[in-house]
């Protein structure tokens, strides 16, 4: 494996008798070239994506119907032209994935079911206690419940509502897309994917710190609180970043991902202080840490990549001379 410089980025090698590193065997760039290239498109994607957003001069605030219309457009517009930046960073690269391009995306039929389900399976069982707190919560009963959500008309008003849509389905559509489906087969063959599963969610977390520049244009609370509450944006979304990296290269889906995001979405991070408030604390608690517990001991078994199929980015490693990456199996 050749290393690049002191920054820690490495890119793995294809196996040959002279042990030349792929892209230079196949007569691309040198090693270290190939890393800052899958940086800097990483970096392109990031900026592309959070400017796509500011194209549009409005003095109205973000939740304004009228500005998430613009938002939808660009952040489209932006969203389907970053596989090209895929395209690109292979021709550039001279590494060869060995699958199509749209398959080492995340979007093939190979088990594609269980890739749907089981995901949003364990992050709702992560969120158990959250989940019984809204139900506590909640003035209707379960039955009540399940009909409003089933009801044509609840969805039909949800579909004309732009911030459900926005929340829901287009920022976790495009940002998987962006951040997860086309930045991970860049950052792989350089880092290895232990490393590019933490390494992507900093793209992640750093492109929410726009929203700063908004709450300061409209004063929505003191300079202080602003950048305490980014920072602490800044941490949940690399987490959550990490976890959907993590389900995206284990599965070799972008559906389980996208669907994790919009249910994480609606949730929210969890009330945890409300938790400890709550008249019925106890059972709530045990929940909390019910879920948590569920989640660690389930976390490997519904991620098992026997269950989704071959995997294109452990194809991609594998091709890259990395036969023993730890998340392929």
């Amino acid at each position: 494996m050749a290393a690049l410089g002191g920054d820690g980025l490495r890119l793995l090698s294809v196996p040959r008798p002279e042990r030349q590193p792929e892209s230079a065997a196949l007569g691309g760039p040198g090693p270290g070239l190939c890393c800052w290239v899958s940086v800097f498109s990483c970096l392109s994607l990031a900026c592309s994506y959070v400017g796509s957003l500011y194209v549009w001069k409005s003095e109205l605030p973000r939740d304004h119907p009228a500005v998430i219309k613009r938002r939808f457009t660009s952040v489209l517009v932006v969203s389907s032209l970053s596989p090209l930046c895929v395209l690109l960073w292979r021709e550039l690269t001279g590494i060869q994935p060995g699958t199509s391009l749209l398959s080492l995306m995340g979007f093939r039929l190979e088990g594609i079911f269980p890739a749907a389900l089981l995901p949003l399976l364990l992050t709702m069982i992560l969120f158990l206690g959250p989940l019984m707190q809204l139900s506590m919560d909640c003035p209707c009963d379960l039955a009540d419940g399940l009909k409003v959500v089933l009801a044509p008309r609840s969805w039909a008003r949800c579909l004309t509502d732009m911030r459900w849509l926005r929340n829901q389905v287009i920022a976790p559509l495009t940002e998987e897309l962006v951040f997860r489906a086309c930045m991970l087969p860049m950052l792989a063959p350089c880092t290895g994917l232990g490393p590019a599963v933490f390494t992507c969610p900093l793209f992640f977390g750093v492109a929410h710190f726009h929203h700063i520049f908004e709450q300061l244009r409209f004063r929505q609370s003191s300079v202080g609180s602003i950048f305490l509450s980014a920072a602490f944006q800044f941490s949940y979304t690399a987490v959550f970043g990490a976890y959907t990296a993590f389900l995206f290269i284990r599965t070799g889906h972008l559906i389980g991902p996208v669907l994790c995001h919009s249910f994480c979405n609606y949730m929210g991070f969890p009330a945890v202080c409300a938790a400890l408030e709550h008249p019925q604390r106890r059972p709530l608690l045990a929940g909390y840490a019910l879920g948590v517990g569920l989640f660690l001991l389930l976390l490997q078994p519904l991620t098992d990549p026997k269950l989704y199929g071959s995997l294109p980015l452990c194809v991609l490693l594998e091709r890259a001379g990395d036969s023993e990456a730890p998340l392929c199996s």
